[in-house]
């Protein structure tokens, strides 16, 4: 046993150096932005394309490149060489005004903000938690929006009893993290990611030990460094939004007892009227495929796509344009 622990310690050690001296570095240019208010940008794609309009709007807590990762790993640019006129919001970093930001402030000022700023009704999507902001806002101004996606977005925060006592466990955790939060006005990144790691403990030492078996000339190699680096250059939560979040939709499982409200209205998934792409991918550890199924059983005109891939996968990964980007593209071409 000793000496099977001493291999497996040798193999991350491998991993995380062959990780650290790996000579990969993202070098996409930013697209231009046509719109911004503070840190947030709205970048677009496909400057001067008379193709449908479809605003990405990612997590608050993770940078928005994820969608546009690395050449040829870009949802975004894939979009937007199949005629689609993509824009994805890049939230930026919370300065002194977004500090004190509620999901409210987000989603009925900032986020409907954006949206004001554009022609005609567009396709809002949504990534994990960007997702239940989308929605919120779809409900909202449906004159602005015309069809949502909702790419692995989470609803039910309690599907299993196992489930349940995590998010419990998360919520629980909000006291300890008070003093972190009244410091800096924000959860910090490393708390985060502190939180994250515990959904998969066992996964990050395994990657690396996965990594250190492979060709470091490989595009795996690459795209894998290029996940590594996102994941781990992180964005701090503005902190009422994080009590939001770990209290009321990981604690108190707001989302699906119809509790959630955004500028004082329940945000009802029954109430949508308007086309909606549920993908829910089968390997997701950070959104239970349960938790973001209960929400497309709850939308009247919904299409649940079952993307065989995981959560970050299934945005970036290197099956991505089967799994994710190519039944995305059919859906926005069905409009």
């Amino acid at each position: 046993m000793i000496r099977r622990l001493l291999r497996a310690d040798r193999a991350l050690l491998a991993g995380i150096a062959a990780y650290r001296r790996h000579p990969f570095a993202r070098d996409l240019p930013d697209p231009p932005a046509i719109w911004t208010e503070g840190d947030t940008r709205l970048l677009d794609h496909a400057p001067g394309s008379a193709g449908p309009v479809a605003v990405f709007v990612p997590s608050l807590v993770n940078r928005a490149q994820v969608l546009d990762l690395m050449r040829g790993r870009s949802m975004m640019r894939f979009l937007a060489g199949q005629g689609v006129r993509p824009l994805l919001l890049d939230w930026g970093w919370p300065g002194a005004a977004e500090r004190d930001f509620s999901l409210t402030d987000y989603i009925a000022g900032r986020l409907e903000r954006a949206l004001a700023a554009l022609p005609g009704p567009v396709v809002l999507v949504g990534y994990c938690m960007g997702g239940l902001l989308a929605l919120a806002a779809a409900l909202r101004r449906p004159d602005r929006v015309r069809a949502l996606g909702l790419l692995a977005t989470p609803w039910d925060f309690h599907p299993t009893p196992a489930d349940a006592d995590r998010a419990r466990a998360a919520a629980a955790l909000l006291p300890g993290l008070e003093p972190l939060m009244q410091a800096s006005g924000t959860l910090p990144v490393d708390a985060i990611q502190t939180l994250f790691a515990g959904l998969d403990p066992f996964g990050i030492p395994q990657k690396f030990r996965a990594f250190a078996r492979l060709d470091p000339a490989s595009d795996r190699a690459a795209q894998f460094v290029a996940l590594e680096d996102w994941l781990n250059d992180g964005v701090p939560l503005a902190a009422p939004v994080a009590r939001e979040a770990l209290g009321g939709w990981y604690g108190a499982n707001t989302p699906m007892r119809g509790a959630w409200r955004v500028a004082g209205a329940v945000v009802d998934p029954g109430a949508l009227a308007m086309p909606v792409f549920c993908a829910v991918p089968h390997r997701d550890r950070i959104v239970p495929p349960a938790s973001a199924r209960a929400l497309a059983a709850r939308l009247p005109q919904a299409r649940l796509h079952e993307a065989a891939s995981g959560h970050i996968g299934m945005a970036a990964g290197g099956n991505a344009e089967a799994a994710l980007w190519r039944p995305l593209l059919d859906w926005l071409r069905s409009l």
